[in-house]
């Protein structure tokens, strides 16, 4: 009998201990999944305040929406690996403007090589952001997250000028299904939109340019990576502070 009631025992107390690891882990889980709309404010460079969205780019408000697509290869946003439609910003912006992204990278209007840009002027009303900037990231095959460092000097310069004082970013690569190092990508897009920030107002100090300033970048991100890449943005905003 005795045996019997500590075997009872040993065994509440072990379904109880694994009840409590099992909610820690799904509490860490969801934790690390942030709600539709999370916004914060990293931090500052330059006087430029850097901000997190957990929002598509079809939907946040900006002057300027940039949107990073690879060279087109069919169906790529759409079939997995991608992401699914109801998770992807992407088809999201595709969607809003009617088709119109499929149509210019399967046509080869754009074709999304590395760097290669594409301005586009939503009718208003279909699009939150006032302009959408498309950047090329090339062979999906050969991407490395350095890549990311030129894309965001070049989001940056575009962005200065048009003349806008705000503008919103978005990868994308996620959601083309390349299992890419989320805090190290988004870290790079910051190092180098600040480069070419910095680079742009060393010539306005030599009244070699001239750009309006610019109050904030907004860095969009899914819901399961939005904190992650929070790690790798302020990582990113210290290293540039340090620098100045």
């Amino acid at each position: 009998m005795k045996k019997s009631v500590l075997f009872n025992k040993y065994t509440i107390r072990t379904t109880i201990l694994i009840l409590l690891i099992c909610a820690g882990l799904t509490n860490t889980a969801f934790a690390q999944n942030a709600a539709l709309g999370s916004s914060t404010t990293w931090g500052k460079v330059d006087g430029v305040a850097v901000n997190g969205l957990v929002q598509g780019p079809s939907t946040a408000e900006a002057e300027l929406q940039v949107a990073c697509v690879f060279e087109y290869t069919e169906g790529d946003i759409f079939n997995p690996p991608a992401l699914p439609a109801n998770l992807n910003g992407m088809v999201h912006l595709d969607d809003a403007l009617k088709g119109i992204i499929t149509e210019l990278r399967k046509s080869g209007k754009f074709a999304g090589h590395s760097l290669e840009t594409l301005l586009i002027i939503p009718p208003k009303g279909t699009l939150a952001a006032k302009k959408l900037l498309l950047i090329g990231l090339g062979e999906r095959t050969k991407f490395t997250p350095d890549l990311m460092i030129s894309v965001g000097s070049v989001a940056m310069r575009e962005a200065l000028r048009l003349g806008v004082s705000n503008y919103s970013f978005a990868s994308d690569i996620k959601d083309a299904g390349i299992d890419s190092p989320t805090a190290l990508v988004a870290a790079n897009v910051v190092l180098g939109s600040f480069e070419a920030y910095r680079t742009q107002t060393y010539l306005k100090d030599k009244k070699l340019s001239d750009h309006k300033p610019l109050s904030k970048i907004i860095l969009l991100a899914g819901p399961a990576f939005y904190t992650v890449a929070g790690d790798g943005i302020k990582e990113a905003i210290a290293k540039l502070n340090a620098k100045s």
